[in-house]
């Protein structure tokens, strides 16, 4: 079975009413349905407090600036053909401008504020359920 490995940047982005943003896997990710935080794969020579950046940009419309590291954790999933393994780097990340939107042909299809008791509710990434339990 083959094998990857990847590192990603994700970012914990609540508004002033405390509601958690996530964005929703489309039907072109491996887990259609799911919600996740924002965030993705680092690109080689990237920094994660870069690319956690670009990705919400790329994924809500929002320009943000991190300001902090929130955990840093490992998820494995299986993705056809094989298996990956992703450390991921989240982050605390506050909105600074932009527009909510939905990212355009890409691996999420919507972008949400949730209340944190109706969030975990959800259908959530690894990721997402341990970073909204702590």
């Amino acid at each position: 079975m083959e094998r990857r490995r990847r590192i990603g940047a994700y970012g914990l982005c609540l508004d002033r009413a405390g509601r958690v943003l996530l964005v929703r896997a489309s039907s072109r990710s491996a887990r259609p349905g799911t919600w996740f935080l924002p965030g993705g794969g680092v690109t080689h020579g990237e920094d994660p407090a870069d690319a956690v950046v670009r990705e919400l940009a790329e994924e809500t419309g929002l320009e943000v600036e991190v300001t902090g590291v929130r955990d840093v954790v490992a998820e494995v999933v299986f993705r056809p053909p094989a298996w990956e393994h992703t450390d991921g780097v989240v982050y605390d990340v506050a909105a600074v401008g932009g527009r909510l939107r939905p990212e355009v042909d890409g691996s999420s299809d919507l972008a949400a504020w949730f209340p944190p008791e109706e969030a975990v509710r959800l259908r959530l990434s690894a990721v997402a359920a341990r970073t909204l339990a702590t």
